[in-house]
């Protein structure tokens, strides 16, 4: 072998070497797609859980998940006609970046759609983890921190479900990632592009704008963070017209508004049972509410220092979001942990702005909350 092919060689194993918490993802995720298959009879529509409420249109019929309504959207882009089958139809049709994609990808194909579905999101957790690590590599820190975020239960679990957040933290990683590196053009079109896939992306959207305009205000950037503002501003608008309302709200069906005392949507479950809060506590007390608290007092002492870091504004965002979470995601232990999913990235992304080795190493024990998979 000659010289060049000696170097190519080299280059190829630094790369896999580079990208190992992706691959470490990309394996998990498989996995657990997989089993998720088997136990389905290997049906991809399975995978959206689909209630008999929205398939059969009987209201008394089961509710299904959340996953469905990518599907419906995907297989049906008219809203007119799909608006039948979504609970709350304007929260679920804002995220439509992730259907569109599916659809196209599929050729319209009905029957490939669901398959497509889950390539999209196993690929693109992928690319979000490596985009994570390369953050990392970029603050001389360990790139199997990824892993925090590559693992993330919340994120795992929305592969196995047809869920959009999985494509929306990997818009927002990779974008993120781009504007740290001063491709500031792409980084806002990435970031831009993921308001339209889950609508929980503009806590990071807006910490990047709010970054430019108290620190080196790039009228370059902040002109396409605004184009991207601008666009979901007006998909909201549409959204409205369409099917009466905006799509920002605090869930679908049967969800409850934020709350206004912290930690009152946890408190809540209480009076319905005492047991239940309890082990909420137990379980969530330590890896969601802690951190939250954790993540207030540190972004709200840093930006009495500096205003012009993104990373502590979304940390103080997220931290906030989780305080005053609904009562209707706080009951339901699945959507907690996908929610989290955000927090989890600000803090890695926090940290590792001020290369904060012991907070991360924390944050390892984050993990172990895969066994909560094993439950089915």
């Amino acid at each position: 072998m000659d010289q060049r092919g000696m170097d190519r060689g080299a280059m190829a194993k630094d790369r896999i070497k580079a990208s190992w918490p992706a691959l470490v993802a990309l394996v998990v995720s498989c996995v657990y797609v997989l089993w998720r298959l088997s136990a389905s009879g290997w049906d991809p529509v399975s995978l959206a859980e689909l209630g008999s409420r929205y398939v059969e249109g009987d209201p008394s019929g089961t509710e299904g998940y959340d996953g469905q309504f990518t599907y419906y959207i995907a297989l049906d882009l008219n809203p007119r006609t799909v608006e039948q089958r979504l609970d709350v139809p304007a929260y679920r049709y804002q995220r439509i970046l992730y259907p569109i994609l599916a659809r196209v990808m599929a050729a319209g194909e009905a029957s490939l759609i669901p398959w497509t579905l889950i390539a999209i999101n196993i690929l693109a957790h992928a690319i979000g983890t490596w985009a994570v690590a390369e953050f990392l590599a970029d603050h001389d820190l360990w790139r199997g921190y990824a892993l925090i975020y590559g693992l993330w239960v919340g994120l795992i679990v929305g592969i196995g479900l047809d869920l959009s957040g999985p494509m929306a933290y990997a818009l927002v990683t990779t974008g993120w990632l781009l504007y740290h590196r001063e491709r500031h053009v792409q980084g806002a079109i990435l970031l831009g592009l993921a308001l339209f896939t889950k609508e929980t992306s503009l806590l990071f959207w807006l910490p990047v704008l709010l970054a430019e305009l108290f620190g080196d205000k790039r009228k370059r950037a902040i002109s396409w963070l605004c184009v991207g503002g601008i666009l979901f501003a007006g998909w909201q608008f549409w959204l409205w017209w369409v099917f009466g309302s905006p799509g920002l709200g605090s869930g679908g069906a049967m969800a409850t508004p934020f709350e206004w005392i912290p930690f009152m949507g946890l408190l809540r479950i209480g009076p319905i049972s005492m047991a239940a809060l309890g082990l909420f506590i137990l379980m969530f007390g330590p890896t969601i509410v802690l951190p939250s608290i954790w993540g207030i007092f540190s972004s709200i002492a840093t930006l009495r220092r500096d205003l012009s870091h993104a990373e502590t504004w979304a940390l103080l965002f997220h931290s906030l979001f989780i305080v005053f979470m609904p009562f209707s995601t706080f009951r339901e232990p699945l959507s907690i942990l996908r929610v989290a999913a955000g927090l989890v990235l600000a803090v890695i992304l926090f940290t590792a702005r001020r290369e904060d080795k012991r907070i991360l190493n924390y944050g390892m024990f984050w993990i172990p909350l895969l066994a909560i998979l094993l439950k089915g």
